[in-house]
């Protein structure tokens, strides 16, 4: 791996497509140049290019297959600029073969669209006006965590290194959309907030902060390269880089920036993944500490499930009633309730900062809310649609939390309800109508009524113009 590069994509850059406000990003246009000068110097034998308009799947990073891809930039009325490239399939092979070896969700299945997309053909644009005498690998980008993305850049940094290759790494991405009121998609305060972090960070080569950035963030913030330039990290992993910023432009009110990377050598400090994952464990392990007997219960609850494939008993000092409990704004509760009390309860799973298993009850169904965490926590952990079931080298980062209903009320209105203090219960209308969404109070990333009643009506398969009835509940959150 020769050298790596954080560019962006916008089509207004190409003349044929901006027809003269490409002139706005003038400076981006010379840092551009500057960056496929520095690639065409190297004679790479392949540019590997990661891209977020590649095919994207929520659970797999798809690399294009086939010995050859071609595409144009037709849909912005420039036909004839146009590019025939050629795959790199030894080196897709090998990143497919080292991917299974170690069970990451990554390769050539599920081509979608064989075209190249723009926001690889943009990077070509600029490195073949240089330099022609190269193949490609195109990579697209998924909804996996920051960790995987990683991963995969390792993959292929490991790939390049067995095949022998000569290749550098192209990280396509704009940084935020949400820069300008004037803008195309407005402004939000993450946008001007996370370019100057990120520009920072990556004009730093600090890789290690990429783990940093909130997914709610960057969400808000309105990015499209965070991905790209985590996976571009892990295909530098253990190497020390020569590292210069070109440039950095908001004009459009979207963000767009380059910086290069040149690889100098080898630096056994620059394992950020697995400086990561340490930290991580060490937090985490010192958090557990302080788990109240209800996060316990439902963690000692997730391990039995994962490690032995059995459902736990109600534990004895469960039973006895031993431990504290924490106080909430809803209330206090003590152990012993946990045996002789019922109600709805939640267990929530976070690995990493993200969602990774989340499964309640609005109204109890078992005996007593013991019962009700041991069940829910099962579920969380392995029966989540939403997500794969957790593995057990996983379990050491698991953050869980417990949340503990009170009983539903029904409310006259959003004016009654609370983003922070009470979650809500979305019903249809019609009696008849079983459908139903629930959403907890105080979730990361959810600031309003009018978005806790959105998402709950989505949750439900409610229309935003469908007449519903509103409940609202309490919970006791034990961390």
């Amino acid at each position: 791996m020769l050298a790596a590069y954080m560019v962006p994509h916008p089509p207004m850059i190409i003349p044929g497509i901006g027809r003269g406000s490409e002139e706005q990003i003038a400076e981006t246009t010379a840092a551009y140049r500057r960056a496929a000068e520095e690639i065409a110097a190297l004679k790479p034998e392949t540019v590997i290019i990661a891209s977020p308009h590649s095919v994207m799947y929520a659970d797999w990073f798809h690399i294009s297959p086939g010995r050859k891809a071609s595409g144009d930039f037709s849909v912005y009325r420039a036909p004839d600029v146009a590019f025939h490239e050629e795959y790199d399939t030894e080196l897709v092979q090998k990143i497919c073969d080292l991917a299974e070896e170690r069970d990451l969700p990554m390769g050539t299945m599920g081509e979608r669209d064989p075209a190249l997309d723009h926001g690889t053909m943009i990077p070509l644009y600029f490195i073949e006006q240089f330099f022609h005498d190269f193949r490609i690998v195109r990579i697209g980008l998924s909804g996996l965590p920051l960790t995987a993305h990683y991963e995969a850049g390792m993959a292929i940094r490991d790939a390049v290194k067995e095949t022998g290759r000569r290749a550098v790494f192209v990280g396509s991405g704009d940084l935020s959309h949400k820069l300008k009121t004037y803008g195309p998609y407005g402004f939000a305060p993450e946008g001007p907030e996370y370019d100057e972090r990120i520009m920072d960070v990556c004009g730093r080569a600090a890789f290690g902060e990429l783990f940093e950035f909130d997914e709610s963030f960057c969400e808000k913030a309105a990015e499209c390269g965070h991905r790209s330039f985590v996976m571009m990290a892990g295909a530098l992993d253990g190497m020390a880089v020569r590292t210069e910023r070109l440039s950095h432009q908001d004009v459009t009110g979207v963000g767009y920036g380059i910086c290069t990377f040149t690889v100098t050598g080898k630096d056994s400090g620059r394992h950020f993944l697995a400086q990561y994952l340490e930290k991580e464990e060490r937090e985490a392990s010192a958090r557990q500490q302080d788990e109240d007997p209800l996060v316990r219960l439902a963690r000692s609850s997730v391990e039995s499930i994962v490690n032995t494939g059995k459902k736990l008993r109600i534990p004895e000092w469960v039973s006895a009633g031993t431990g504290p409990v924490k106080q909430s704004s809803a209330g206090t509760e003590d152990a012993a309730q946990m045996t002789n009390e019922r109600a709805g309860v939640f267990v929530s799973i976070h690995e990493h900062g993200r969602l990774r298993g989340c499964i309640g009850t609005i109204l109890p169904v078992t005996d007593c809310i013991a019962q009700e965490i041991i069940d829910n926590a099962v579920s969380a952990a392995t029966r989540d649609p939403r997500f794969e079931p957790i593995r057990p080298d996983e379990l050491k980062y698991l953050d869980i939390s417990v949340d503990v209903l009170t009983a539903p009320e029904r409310i006259p209105g959003p004016e009654y309800l609370d983003v922070k203090r009470y979650g809500v219960i979305v019903s249809a209308k019609d009696p008849r109508d079983r459908r139903r969404g629930l959403l907890l109070p105080d979730l990361d990333g959810v600031d309003t009524v009018e978005e806790q009643i959105s998402i709950a009506r989505q949750k439900a398969g409610l229309s935003e113009d469908e007449p519903v009835i509103l409940e609202r509940f309490e919970v006791i959150r034990h961390h």
